[in-house]
């Protein structure tokens, strides 16, 4: 099963030799039944790592590495969890196709960096939470507007390891977006406390989170 086409391929390879700083661990759970999309994701995560040796692939069973899933908080698949030299709470659940690609692609970077792209006024801002913030961005692969939600949420969790940002796919976890009402995307939940929809600027995305974790 083949995810990139050459284009791409050539695209990515010339934009990690320039851009990417130093190594990235792309952590994937799957199994091999009852998961749509599991194998696509890995095949996604398999074709990157091997287009710059800096990046590597860990695939663990879903089942069998119960563990594992439990201390990093994996809780359903297809999952992709993006790491540096830390263990970054930047993860996608659910396939990061169409617009969401993109988004992968910067987060390996950043996350190479050790370091955001956010102002730095922001940085501190996020640099200063002291408390656990879990923050999911509800989206489908066609919504061009979530990607901003996610790269935000995403790049807290690069500034702070008490942030925990996931993408999900509702496509493929529909009853995630029944339970949290997602009638339209991007919707972001925070704690369970907070939510909006929309892509918010990334100073009110913070404002936000700093509200959630008030409550």
């Amino acid at each position: 099963m083949t995810i990139l086409g050459e284009r791409e391929r050539r695209y990515l390879k010339s934009r990690f030799e320039r851009e990417l700083s130093n190594k990235v661990r792309l952590i994937v759970f799957t199994q091999e039944f009852e998961c749509d999309y599991c194998a696509e994701v890995r095949s996604l995560a398999e074709e990157i790592a091997e287009l710059d040796l800096r990046i590597s692939v860990e695939v663990h069973d879903f089942k069998s590495d119960k563990s594992l899933a439990e201390r990093l908080k994996v809780d359903k698949i297809p999952a992709l969890l993006v790491f540096g030299e830390k263990e970054y709470g930047v993860r996608f659940f659910g396939i990061p196709g169409g617009y969401e690609f993109v988004t992968l692609v910067d987060d390996i970077i950043q996350v190479s960096k050790g370091s955001s792209s956010l102002p730095p006024s922001l940085k501190e801002k996020v640099r200063q939470i002291d408390r656990h913030a879990h923050i999911q961005v509800f989206v489908t692969p066609t919504c061009p507007y979530c990607p901003i939600a996610v790269r935000t949420a995403h790049q807290m969790a690069i500034e702070n390891l008490n942030i925990t940002s996931d993408m999900i796919e509702i496509l493929e976890f529909p009853h995630l977006a029944q339970r949290y009402q997602v009638m339209a995307v991007p919707k972001v939940v925070i704690n369970d406390v907070v939510s909006f929809e929309g892509a918010l600027p990334e100073a009110l995305f913070i404002e936000h989170v700093l509200t959630a974790i008030r409550g």
